[in-house]
């Protein structure tokens, strides 16, 4: 009879592959700034967007500060002479742009630049539509409003704080200011408990880490230097390690899930990455193509 029960329970294994479908359930698929392949980056419209693929569990943004001091959600300080067009309507130039700083105009005034009326030369399935840098506020309203329509749980945020110590005082607030103002309206708009702070910039993710030691924080990477040196960098473990894809491999996957670090690589625009990637057992993955997602999971 034991050896009935051994057959029963093996067939019922494998007609019900748990394992994946959980791994499934808890990957961590992000949206980089949005759907940058599929609609402008770091916009409300991107946001909402990628909200429409099911298996996208994160929005991943980029903040900066505005003249009176309020998050605008936006990958470099200044106006990109690659993708915004002035109030008067003419392109930003390359020459101009890094004067034309986010920290010197308020958010009435930036809304006033439309960032995705030109589109994005390196992202060709990007459509072109008018719109402009938000706040965090309003990103985090819009989503909520969008999943309260939906009836569907809200997301997770990735908030990369873009600083650098070049740039403390020029293009963003000093760091532990910069910090500040984040964990402040985290706690405002009530997602501290849903969201991860991540950035390049050690020093940022510290200040966080002092601040507010129960927000997840991701520690962002983009060199050569292999993971026991980055990780020094730090005098805290990092909930999250996040790495170029392309600098990762299968046995730093395994060293840093033995030290208990997820792994969540950026950005993964192909499906051949994508599942080798998924083969290496990752966390998540960051994409600018959440449409190519189903092709992974279905």
């Amino acid at each position: 009879m034991k050896y009935f029960y051994l057959i029963l329970f093996q067939i019922f294994f494998l007609m019900n592959p748990t394992p994946p479908s959980l791994h499934a359930q808890h990957f961590d698929w992000q949206g980089h700034r949005g759907c940058r392949g599929l609609l402008p980056e770091n916009t409300i419209p991107a946001f909402l967007k990628a909200l429409d693929f099911p298996q996208i569990r994160t929005l991943e943004l980029d903040l900066a500060v505005s003249k009176n001091g309020e998050l605008i959600v936006s990958h470099e300080p200044w106006m990109s002479e690659t993708i915004c067009i002035k109030p008067d309507g003419t392109p930003v130039t390359k020459a101009e742009a890094m004067s034309l700083k986010i920290m010197d105009l308020t958010y009435e005034e930036i809304k006033l630049y439309d960032c995705g009326i030109r589109g994005n030369a390196r992202f060709p399935q990007q459509e072109k539509m008018t719109a402009h840098k938000p706040s965090l506020e309003d990103v985090v309203m819009a989503v909520r409003s969008y999943c309260e329509a939906n009836k569907t749980d809200m997301p997770r945020f990735n908030i990369e704080i873009k600083c650098h110590p070049d740039g403390d005082g020029i293009f963003t607030p000093m760091v532990d200011d910069f910090a500040k103002l984040v964990v402040a309206e985290l706690a405002r708009l009530k997602i501290s408990d849903r969201s991860c702070v991540q950035s390049f910039d050690m020093r940022a993710v510290q200040a966080v880490k002092k601040l507010a030691p129960q927000i997840t924080l991701a520690f962002l990477v983009e060199n050569e230097d292999g993971i026991e040196k980055n990780l020094q960098l730090l005098d805290f473990q990092p909930d999250i390690y996040s790495v170029d894809y392309k600098l990762l491999c299968k046995r730093d996957v395994k060293a840093l899930h033995e030290k208990g670090i997820k792994v969540i690589p950026w950005t993964v625009n192909d499906l051949k990455s994508m599942k080798k990637l998924r083969r290496w057992k990752v966390d998540g993955i960051i994409t600018d193509y959440p449409n190519l997602i189903a092709e992974i999971e279905n």
